[in-house]
């Protein structure tokens, strides 16, 4: 273990003892991420009729509907994760288990569900395979920009997938300083049928991003919109309703 940690590698992956793990290549989870997943979950309240419908972009580790499926009452969320990676998938169905939530539709009155689910959001075909439309829509996306990625300490650069958290790996460069994949969700979210009158669209942003992140999502008919701040008083999440 000593010897693991001396070549760099983060403590997360070699610990290895959460009910949720952390596997590389797949992006650790940050506490900034788990703040604003706490202050969503208190924000919205799961009504007793149906469940919610929750949709998680750029899903990863699946830490945050599974967050939400632990916070919420049992049978009033049903959950679904997108994500391009296949390890990503896996862990992220591993991590489901361990927590005892079932990652198949099945007695929806009894337990909480998360899907998760691989798929590139630039296919259309994807949306055969999620439960729209949806009451909660959340994002962690790669957003880092180039100068501060070579900023990020080695462990993070040598054991997560670049992919995981530049925002320019996802094509060309963008022509504001919000990452590509802002532009991705945004034309993704405008799909027929996708959100519900109401929906709540909750993305995390980099330092810097949010003003423009606000801009590229007002073209997904988004308004409402707020900015919450990190406990450090960063800017770190952008939310709206349709």
């Amino acid at each position: 273990m000593l010897e693991r940690k001396l070549q760099g590698e983060l403590l997360q992956y070699i610990l290895d003892k959460l009910s949720q793990h952390a596997s590389s290549p797949t992006l650790i989870p940050r506490p900034e991420t788990e703040d604003w997943n706490l202050r969503l979950a208190n924000a919205i309240s799961p009504k007793g009729n149906r469940p919610l419908s929750v949709l998680d972009l750029c899903n990863g580790s699946g830490c945050i509907p599974l967050l939400l499926c632990h916070l919420w009452p049992l049978g009033s969320v049903r959950a679904f994760g997108v994500d391009i990676s296949e390890q990503a998938i896996e862990l992220a169905t591993d991590n489901a288990l361990r927590c005892g939530i079932l990652t198949h539709p099945g007695d929806g009155n009894l337990r909480n569900i998360f899907i998760p689910v691989l798929g590139d959001l630039r296919h259309t075909d994807i949306l055969k395979e999620l439960g729209a439309p949806f009451d909660i829509v959340t994002a962690n996306p790669p957003y880092a920009q180039q100068p501060e990625y070579r900023r990020l300490r080695l462990s993070a650069k040598d054991y997560e997938d670049p992919h995981a958290s530049l925002g320019d790996c996802a094509g060309p460069p963008s022509q504001t300083h919000a990452s590509s994949f802002y532009h991705m969700m945004a034309q993704f979210l405008t799909q027929k049928d996708v959100l519900r009158d109401g929906t709540t669209v909750a993305m995390e942003v980099g330092d810097g991003q949010a003003g423009d992140v606000e801009k590229i999502l007002h073209s997904a008919c988004l308004r409402h919109t707020k900015i919450w701040t990190d406990p450090r008083g960063k800017q770190r999440v952008f939310v709206a309703r349709t």
